[in-house]
């Protein structure tokens, strides 16, 4: 008897990740990663980081034979297949679809001056109202450096692709991509509805590079005979959901509608909103991509707030000041401490340039310490309010934008473990916090359930989701909240 399963893959920069979830109950019935100890990336020079697409590929194949032996399951069980992935890497591949070099990955800053140039060039208004973003450090200028810097590979190239169309293509033997990931690779017009032609004749790139465009959601292809006897899957499995790891994870918490918001917080911190009216930042602050339902006549558009020093400096904490102390012991010093811990305040930004603050680089400091008064409890608790008042911060930027955040959903891993966490972030911000257990290839999986028609919407995708906590804002206190928030803004605003 046939176990109706759905197979979501992870594209991480780490690890790809293969999960195979029940389509009757919506549970996880199988899941593993590969590699177990962390991909390699090639940084050949300072600032570059590569990866070959084909260690992708292997990857992929080592934890789908995992799962499927942990499930026993066969190639037959499988109805549908959906891909999550790295965002804004680059894939070159020549007429045989073979790759022409390692892809650039999203952490590559190398292109960095060609999307400034191209900025400063074309204009912001032309960049921000066609493209919602500046041309940056992403996919479209990546290409511009392989043109300059390396011809011949670039006279060579057939077509250009995301890492999440590259396993897509070994599935299929087909080269296809989305209107979402194009918009991540900075391809897309969103005023013209169609390829950023302006973009593309500036950095004097070739139009045939892109992609057919097939739909995020729907048949993008199916399992060719050679991939098929490859995997152990069944020829002719369609492939039928596509999104980038950020998407995905607010598809793996159902947010899919204006005002909705999904939200990370690891060693950098994310929180990913759903927009329903075309907007951008003046200033660049935030990303703005088409998230996985926008459509011509429905605007959803996903704009990306990222906080390099977030949950790093948690990490910190624990590594270097409380070495001896877990992370729930830590959150219970923390707790002996009242809100605004007595005047100190930490500014949680020692992880880079922060895009969230026009990519200034103001380090990590401790401010209003006195010895004879505080205590580790009062850093561990400033560091914890630190790093959500630097979420509020960026969601601040998103309410500006027109984004009317009403809940907050997260997984259950990281920073949104902690209570007192959630209690500063859900209290300033005003939003409810609903923290689930999920993850992205479980969202593919799922994904790929939509994307068949299985279910009919990502409620009933998503409504076996287990919900761990509900947190509303703590009224009670809110204005002691509020007073730290202020004091902690206003020495912001003095760096």
């Amino acid at each position: 008897m046939s176990k109706r399963l759905l197979l979501g893959f992870d594209v991480g920069s780490s690890s790809v990740k293969a999960s195979l979830v029940s389509a009757d109950s919506g549970q996880c019935v199988a899941s593993a990663f590969f590699p177990e100890k962390e991909a390699p990336i090639k940084a050949v020079k300072a600032g570059w980081a590569e990866q070959e697409p084909d260690s992708w590929w292997q990857y992929a194949k080592q934890a789908l034979q995992k799962i499927m032996a942990e499930a026993g399951a066969t190639g037959d069980d499988v109805l549908a297949i959906g891909i999550s992935y790295q965002m804004h890497g680059l894939v070159c591949v020549d007429k045989d679809l073979k790759p022409l070099r390692p892809a650039i990955i999203w952490c590559d800053s190398r292109a960095v001056p060609y999307g400034e140039k191209a900025f400063n060039e074309l204009g912001s208004e032309m960049c921000l109202s066609h493209l919602l973003n500046s041309p940056g450090n992403f996919t479209a200028s990546k290409l511009a450096w392989v043109k300059e810097n390396e011809p011949d590979t670039y006279s060579k190239i057939y077509k250009v692709m995301l890492p999440g169309d590259y396993l897509a293509l070994r599935l299929s033997g087909v080269a296809s991509t989305t209107v979402s990931g194009l918009s991540e690779g900075m391809f897309w017009d969103f005023k013209e509805n169609r390829v950023a032609q302006f973009l593309m004749d500036y950095y004097g790139l070739d139009t045939s590079f892109i992609c057919d465009i097939v739909p995020t959601f729907g048949v993008q292809g199916e399992v060719s005979a050679e991939a098929a006897a490859e995997l152990g899957l069944k020829a002719g499995t369609p492939i039928t959901y596509r999104g980038g790891d950020q998407p995905n994870n607010a598809l793996s918490l159902n947010v899919m509608n204006p005002g909705e918001v999904a939200a990370t917080g690891g060693t950098s911190g994310v929180v990913y909103g759903v927009l329903g009216e075309t907007n951008y930042d003046p200033k660049s602050r935030v990303n703005t991509f088409a998230h996985l339902n926008h459509a011509e006549g429905q605007t959803r558009l996903g704009v990306l707030l990222c906080i390099n020093g977030t949950g790093i400096l948690n990490s910190w904490m624990h590594h270097n000041v409380v070495p001896n102390v877990d992370y729930p012991d830590m959150d219970r010093m923390a707790t002996q401490v009242p809100i605004g811990c007595d005047g100190v305040s930490v500014m949680p930004f020692g992880n880079g340039a922060e895009r969230v603050l026009q990519n200034k680089e103001v380090g990590c400091s401790i401010h209003g310490l006195n010895f004879n008064r505080h205590t580790v409890s009062h850093l561990i608790r400033a560091s914890q309010e630190g790093i959500a008042f630097s979420f509020c911060y960026g969601i601040e930027i998103m309410q500006q934008m027109g984004m009317n955040i009403q809940t907050i959903h997260a997984g259950r891993a990281n920073m949104f473990k902690s209570a007192l966490f959630r209690d500063t972030l859900s209290t300033i911000s005003g939003a409810a916090i609903d923290v689930y257990k999920t993850d992205g290839a479980d969202g593919a999986a799922k994904g790929a359930g939509m994307g068949v028609g299985i279910y009919r919407d990502s409620n009933e995708a998503f409504a076996s989701l287990d919900l761990f906590a509900h947190v509303e804002p703590d009224t009670a206190h809110r204005d002691e909240y509020l007073a730290a928030y202020i004091r902690w803004k206003e020495i912001l605003s003095k760096m």
